[in-house]
């Protein structure tokens, strides 16, 4: 590596590897030092280096500062041959105010890693040949593939039914209210509702709300209408075949009341109250399902 000085320039350069194969590649590092206020201009570098010393690929210039204030140009020349021969690379000129900064010559060895037997005559290049299509290859990694997802498919179903043969079965919890009559639990539940009358203490929105539950999981059981699922309408309109009408307008006025409760924000009065409560009761008494027992005499169950 060669620097030249003049003023406050420093241009260098230097190659990684000063001997290759023929083909293989290098790396040329162009280095300036130069003050901040300095202009320098780089050489113009083409596909070539010189004759027969290719450059294949290039860095961009990046500059780094020095800490004395200096700047620091860099740039990378990767070089290759295809000749075997003992290159003097020429030195590379760098331009500043009209002065021009030359590195130092430097020498690239390309060597030949085996002999060429000049006695033979020169033939042309061979025609392209297609590789023969391996069949029974291809077939074979086929069949491979589809007996791997078989044997997956059986292990998997295999799995599960070794899985359900010999798992114990898990008893599914049952709520203990459906074991009981419909009737006893809802008369059981009105009992407390009434036991606690929260509406004496302003809380006639959730009262209201209670009772109605009561009623709906009651018509749920015991009719097979999914009560609790329904709007008052939808319930009375599913309901109003199955009972008397008697029966149905104190169910309508009952749900009409907790309805105004719960959405129009109505004021009830104790006894509309207590009147809702009685309803309640009395509609569950009623619609008892009535069955006959072993001596033919008929009770009421849910």
């Amino acid at each position: 590596m060669f620097s030249s000085i003049l003023l406050a320039i420093i241009v260098s350069a230097s190659i990684d590897s000063t001997m290759l194969r023929i083909g293989d590649q290098t790396d040329m590092h162009l280095r300036v030092t130069q003050d901040a206020s300095e202009r320098v201009e780089w050489p113009v570098i083409g596909e070539t280096l010189q004759d027969g010393i290719e450059v294949v690929d290039r860095t961009i210039i990046d500059t780094t500062t020095l800490p004395d204030g200096r700047l620091q140009l860099n740039q990378y020349l990767t070089l290759t041959s295809f000749k075997d021969s003992l290159f003097a690379v020429q030195p590379i000129a760098f331009v500043s105010d009209g002065d021009s900064f030359f590195t130092q010559p430097m020498a690239l060895n390309v060597i030949q890693p085996f002999e060429v037997d000049s006695s033979m005559a020169i033939t042309d290049i061979k025609d392209i040949e297609k590789a023969p299509i391996w069949w029974w290859g291809i077939i074979r990694w086929i069949l491979l593939a589809i007996g791997c997802v078989l044997l997956g498919v059986g292990i998997y179903y295999l799995a599960r039914w070794l899985e359900s043969k010999y798992k114990p079965k898990e008893e599914e919890e049952v709520n203990p209210e459906l074991l009981r009559p419909a009737d006893e639990v809802a008369l059981e539940k009105l009992d407390a509702i009434k036991a606690t009358k929260i509406w004496k203490d302003g809380k006639v929105k959730e009262y209201q709300t209670e009772l109605t539950d009561v009623v709906r999981e009651y018509i749920s059981r015991r009719f097979d209408v999914q009560s609790t699922e329904k709007t008052s309408d939808e319930t009375l309109r599913a309901m109003k075949p199955l009972i008397e009408s008697d029966l149905y307008s104190r169910l309508s006025k009952m749900l009409q009341l907790a309805d105004l409760v719960k959405f129009a924000k109505w004021s009830t009065t104790p006894d509309e109250n207590e009147s809702a409560l009685n309803a309640a009761y009395e509609f569950v008494q009623e619609t008892k399902e009535i069955i006959n027992d072993e001596n033919g005499d008929a009770t009421k169950v849910a």
